[in-house]
């Protein structure tokens, strides 16, 4: 009986028991008139008009954003329903583009664009989750054998460094601290982060990225326990073999990656 009433006090402490919150609004007075004032389709014809500040908003040109849109059009494209219509990819590829250039929270957003704060959060999570499936393949592929030596080439020309295949460094991303985490997000810096691993050439173009380790982490133990890592050290990668280095004929020396050091 003790076991049983601990079970009911419990749950009772969590609010299992409570009677569950009615909800005050379908869609909310502010946004009844969204589709009606068609707010987002007029804005978004009218800044097409204007690059140079249609570039001020998406941060990027009018050709790249309808580029990016036609690469995942079909996948963020929603039915309309009997008793409202579905948001239009537009709005669905603009507000993510707002959040991830602005930083902007959704709480913002909704005001924007006359949403609710939990739809633009699932339609941010949905649009990024499809701009990665989609976008990797063809912006970070896999480096062959041949692109590798590519890679060295073009570092050597630009920094007169040989035989370098990467660089490599990390970024703390400020957060707030998870509930119940302790210190595993506290980093050197003195505030909570998740780290942003960053595999580059010599043109700054990302080849790997390894988002969301420990802030505690060190960069070494990051990059090790990342994806790419773990491929390094298995020798999973197609990576060159022992080349000599300029102007000597003998004692070739293998390819490396290098700890890119901030400048000050």
């Amino acid at each position: 009986m003790n076991k049983k009433i601990k079970a009911v006090c419990i749950a009772k402490a969590l609010g299992l028991l409570d009677e569950p919150l009615q909800r005050k609004f379908w869609v909310h007075p502010l946004n009844v008139n969204r589709e009606k004032s068609l707010r987002f389709s007029l804005f978004f014809e009218n800044l097409r008009k204007y690059p140079d500040k249609y570039f001020d908003y998406y941060r990027m040109s009018i050709t790249s954003f309808d580029e990016l849109l036609e690469y995942i059009r079909e996948y963020i494209t929603k039915k309309n329903m009997s008793f409202r219509n579905a948001i239009s990819v537009e709005e669905r590829l603009t507000a993510t583009l707002r959040f991830l250039s602005t930083g902007t929270s959704f709480g913002a957003l909704q005001f924007d664009f006359f949403i609710a704060q939990n739809t633009i959060g699932e339609i941010v999570k949905e649009t990024c989750a499809i701009l990665w499936m989609v976008l990797q393949p063809k912006e970070m592929p896999e480096p062959s054998k041949e692109k590798w030596v590519e890679i060295a080439n073009t570092f050597y020309e630009k920094n007169n460094f040989p035989n370098c295949l990467e660089a490599i460094d990390g970024k703390h991303i400020r957060c707030k601290g998870p509930n119940n985490s302790g210190s595993l997000y506290f980093s050197y810096k003195k505030y909570f982060s998740i780290v942003l691993m960053v595999i580059a050439d010599a043109n700054l173009c990302f080849i790997a990225i390894d988002v969301g380790a420990y802030g505690k982490e060190g960069d070494s133990n990051v990059f090790k326990e990342s994806c790419f890592g773990k491929k390094l050290y298995s020798n999973q990668f197609q990576l060159p073999e022992l080349a000599n280095l300029p102007n000597t004929n003998e004692n070739p020396q293998p390819f490396v990656f290098i700890k890119a050091i901030p400048r000050t």
